[in-house]
């Protein structure tokens, strides 16, 4: 990264530039009466993507020459995208239903489930399964878009903190040599925050559904009362298919990686790995595909009204951001060590903050790097620094995960969450609408976070 360190100015400006032009497309291009009809069409998106990623890309390949980079940013995205179709379209083939409604307490109760859940499966794989029943629960409500906000803020982003399963900085840091069960040590930031956050939600859901005209309360009503079974799940062989996706990718991690590791060493084994990841959840994929044509397995898919729209448009954003960030990321990587990010609160709000933006899994490990360093420790393992300063690992742990939440680029199931949203006939928040949503709601709960652990 030394190349980068000694870029002047305006190179490091035009480094950011390619990553600042999509965010800036993403946030004002869906608000214009004559741009919003263009970006609305797939193909938009796509050009536009791909445009800003290979921008980046050739920034970082005139400064650095790395094709292996190149290559390894490239085996990164499409583990990603594979991971984000295979929960998708798997999850797109489960039906969930039952004696549940848009009522306040049912939907707190739900993403407080959702939190959970978040844990055991990750944060993309418990919105995938939920997003679909919960807006279905809430179809006769008028005003629901905060709903949805607050399940990206819940079960999208901070309910999972507590496993390595629950979002990816958690699990790279696992392959790291963060212990499997450290991260239960974060309870008490989890649990603190998701109680404020669940009851900052049910008090707003209570006041809107208290405006909510007198019929739709009663139809909610009806609905529970009619129901015929407390919870009912179609498409079980999905459910195995899931339990196969959650296989593949702590089987990776924990078994693949060392047996590679040993024997072709760090870098290919990597490459080997995500290889593998990607081959296996291809598969997995075209099994449920292969199930949504047969009569019994399409149901819940014909049920949950699923589309390939929402995959597409999240996997051509997804393609540009990662291009894009590339060289955003090096020039944060290069300065890192000169930052003066050294307490606890600094690197909780440092790590967030790019997390919002940047992709929190490569800023977790550049900040908990830079912690390690601070703290005298070696930074090639963190089980070093999990041990001798964990309160350091555990600001930059929550800061990755938790502000990941901010905006709706700052982890892969927000964007998915809110096409899936907007693909049932939801009019969700512009990027910037959002952005005052968590600015409203979460930075007031995050200050509270840092005055009671991260002082």
């Amino acid at each position: 990264m030394d190349c980068f360190r000694v870029l002047g100015p305006w190179s490091a400006i035009a480094g950011f530039a390619p990553f600042l032009l999509l965010l800036g497309a993403i946030a004002i291009l869906p608000l214009l009466t004559r741009t919003s009809g263009w970006w609305s069409r797939q193909s938009s998106k796509w050009m536009l993507a791909l445009v800003c990623g290979l921008a980046g890309i050739s920034f970082h390949h005139a400064v650095a020459g790395d094709s292996a980079r190149l290559l390894e940013t490239l085996l990164d995205y499409l583990a990603f995208i594979t991971l984000l179709a295979s929960l998708y379209v798997v999850s797109g083939g489960i039906h969930i239903s039952g004696a549940f409604s848009g009522l306040p307490w049912l939907n707190t109760a739900f993403l407080a489930m959702g939190a959970l859940l978040a844990n055991v499966m990750g944060t993309t794989g418990a919105s995938m399964v939920l997003i679909r029943p919960l807006l279905h629960a809430n179809r006769r409500r008028r005003h629901k878009v905060h709903v949805v906000v607050f399940f990206i803020f819940v079960v999208s982003n901070t309910g999972g903190l507590l496993t390595p399963l629950g979002d990816p900085p958690l699990y790279l840091g696992f392959l790291k040599g963060v212990p499997f069960t450290w991260t239960l040590g974060l309870l008490p930031q989890w649990a603190l925050l998701q109680a404020m956050l669940l009851t900052v939600f049910h008090f707003v859901d209570e006041i809107v559904f208290h405006r909510e005209e007198l019929e739709i309360k009663h139809a909610l009503a009806e609905d529970l009362r009619l129901a015929e079974r407390p919870l009912h799940v179609e498409g079980w062989v999905n459910v195995g298919l899931l339990l196969g996706i959650l296989a593949v990718v702590v089987g990776a991690g924990q078994l693949l990686l060392p047996l590679l590791h040993a024997k072709y060493g760090e870098t290919l084994a990597q490459a080997l790995c995500k290889l593998a990841q990607i081959l296996a959840l291809g598969l997995i994929t075209g099994v449920a595909l292969w199930r949504r044509r047969s009569p019994a397995g399409s149901v819940p898919f014909r049920r949950n009204h699923f589309s390939f729209e929402p995959l597409g448009e999240v996997a051509a954003l997804f393609l540009g951001i990662f291009g894009a960030m590339l060289p955003a990321l090096d020039l944060v990587q290069a300065h890192a060590a000169s930052l003066p990010l050294e307490r606890p609160w600094q690197l909780f709000w440092a790590s967030g903050l790019l997390s919002s933006f940047l992709d929190n899994a490569p800023t977790y490990l550049t900040f908990a790097s830079l912690a390690a360093a601070k703290a005298g420790l070696a930074g090639s393992s963190l089980s070093a620094l999990a041990e001798g300063s964990p309160m350091l690992l555990k600001a930059v742990a929550c800061g990755s995960v938790f502000m990941g939440a901010n905006t709706y680029i700052g982890n892969g199931p927000n964007f998915m969450v809110k096409a899936i949203a907007e693909h049932s006939g939801l009019e969700m928040p512009s990027f910037l609408a959002y952005m005052g949503w968590s600015a409203a709601v979460l930075l007031p709960l995050f200050l509270i976070e840092t005055l009671v652990f991260f002082r």
